[in-house]
């Protein structure tokens, strides 16, 4: 029979509650104290104090007895010190995304990750209390007395967090209504109930078949004897205020400001992660609807131009393609023994190694995809060859907390550089098929990045918090034959308000691919039609 635990135990529990408030929520009470300023509300911090531990008393007084003490414990300590070294160094939030953005992370970006600081955090905050749940000698008795003393501790653990709400009913009045960002950084609360939720909503959709079809009807409306070659770059971490193109003073983009590019400097991304904004740029639903789940169980923006005929091929600098290329060609070019460009880590600019021959072995159209390693943190400096880093001192180190902000930007800005160089390199490349093709780029960066505004870095930020460097990205289109006539023709449209909702269907209007799916409204290029 189910039994619970003692009264020894129930002060295990407080002790183990004590610890993760005291020593695991220095990014919660930072930011609490940035919007609550000390002296006047010392009374509150106190009371959050109580409040925090008595909720976390609450969590494990309901999943800890005699079963699951040990192994429960073992497993969140751990965790939870991984949970703070991030919150603590940058300052990130640990939702549903974050947890997404974590299980899809590949050992690169954890590389990225390792430091000295992330390990005393594992050894000290992780093993160490681990290794005391294991070694304690946990004392039960009579299931009887273990379920009255239980019930016991949970109401006055119960007793407490009301009285004290009521007792600050004035603080946590605005608290709850206006910080509901501050509760995403309750230490292990958080990270705990973003996993439940995250794995609540991947069994909710299961697949179980076949994804679900769209535009069946695809073909390519024009001539057979006309054939189009386009890339299309899907850039990494690329802030839009960032790019001089858009106005930024410095100049990172002394090669695209050379070429006849149409900028589109007002572009939102519809999510503030590659693992969420990949999917969405590729999917046909737009921002307001988009499920990821769901949008991994129906066909992408890909698949439609595969039935449309058009050659297609996915090379890939970053991690993957969370999904979207798993049905077409895919190329990876992390590793020296595929990218011919690899110094301190494979560069982007590998990636054109070798397309001659692939464009040359195919007819018809081709589209090729090129996804960047491009601007991905915190190891800015290792984005980049060392001739371009024109900005100094850059932050040479992926502990943002070690370096200024002014060297996080020099850094970061040092790699939009060369994220510049490889978008112009792309052009290059596609001038000489002029003659045989007409041809086409599409530039567009997930997500953007913050670099310490407001103590923020990285990204991944729920989008309804987060800022506009997270979400405000870089974007521009190259149209190999576009004269000045046809060029003013879409320079209005290109200065409106964008978003990734409008890619699917400028792909498929630059493609000339007809289907019942594709809305002109939200193609960019439609005034050429």
């Amino acid at each position: 029979m189910f039994a619970f635990l003692s009264k020894g135990s129930n002060k295990a529990i407080l002790l183990a509650a004590l610890l993760f408030s005291v020593a695991y929520n220095y990014a919660f009470f930072d930011n609490v104290v940035a919007r609550y300023p000390a002296p006047e509300n010392l009374s509150f911090y106190i009371s959050l104090v109580i409040l925090l531990f008595c909720l976390i008393s609450l969590f494990l007084g309901l999943v800890l007895n005699r079963f699951t003490f040990k192994p429960v414990l073992i497993v969140l300590f751990p965790l939870a010190a991984l949970a703070s070294y991030f919150m603590n160094s940058y300052n990130v939030i640990i939702d549903t995304a974050m947890i997404q953005n974590s299980i899809m992370t590949d050992s690169r970006e954890v590389l990225d990750l390792l430091s000295m600081r992330l390990l005393l955090y594992v050894l000290l905050l992780g093993l160490l209390p681990a290794y005391f749940v294991y070694k304690a000698n946990v004392q039960c008795g009579g299931a009887a007395k273990e379920v009255a003393d239980r019930f016991k501790f949970l109401a006055l653990v119960l007793f407490a967090i009301v009285t004290n709400m009521l007792l600050m009913s004035e603080h946590y009045t605005s608290f709850i209504r206006e910080q509901k960002d501050l509760r995403y950084y309750m230490n292990p609360l958080t990270f705990i109930y973003s996993s439940v939720k995250y794995f609540e909503e991947m069994i909710a959709v299961r697949d179980t078949g076949p994804r679900t079809p769209i535009g069946d009807d695809a073909k390519i409306s024009r001539p057979d004897a006309e054939r189009k070659l386009t890339i299309l770059v899907v850039g990494e971490a690329t802030r839009a205020d960032h790019w001089s193109l858009n106005g930024y003073t410095r100049n990172t983009n002394p090669e695209l400001s050379q070429q006849d590019i149409v900028n589109l400097p007002h572009v939102s991304s519809c999510a503030t992660s590659t693992a969420f904004s990949l999917p969405c740029m590729f999917s046909l639903s737009q921002f307001d609807d988009f499920n990821l789940h769901e949008a991994n169980a129906q066909e992408n923006l890909l698949d439609v131009l595969n039935k449309a005929g058009v050659n297609l091929l996915w090379r890939d600098n970053n991690s993957d393609s969370k999904g979207v290329a798993l049905a077409i060609p895919f190329e990876d070019f992390r590793s020296p023994g595929v990218n011919p460009q690899c110094d301190t880590e494979c560069r982007d600019i590998g990636m054109l190694s070798g397309l001659d021959d692939y464009i040359a072995g195919h007819e018809g159209d081709i589209t090729i995809v090129l996804h960047q390693m491009g601007n991905h943190g915190p190891a800015y400096y290792k984005r980049y060859p060392r001739e371009f880093e024109k900005f100094t001192p850059a932050c040479q180190s992926n502990q943002m907390e070690s370096c200024t902000r002014e060297e996080i930007v020099n850094a970061y800005d040092n790699a939009l550089r060369y994220s510049d160089h490889f978008l112009a390199s792309v052009i290059e490349f596609l001038r000489p098929y002029n003659k045989d093709f007409s041809t086409g780029m599409f530039y567009m960066a997930d997500h953007g990045e913050s670099l310490g505004e407001m103590g923020l870095y990285l990204h991944g930020l729920p989008y309804a918090l987060a800022p506009k460097a997270q979400t405000h990205v870089s974007s521009f289109l190259w149209l190999g034959d576009l004269d000045d006539t046809r060029k003013s023709m879409i320079s209005a449209r290109a200065q409106e308000p964008l978003s990734h909702d409008n890619y699917f269907h400028t792909v498929l209007g630059m493609l000339d691919v007809e289907t019942e799916i594709y809305d002109p409204a939200l193609d960019i290029l439609s005034s050429l039609k």
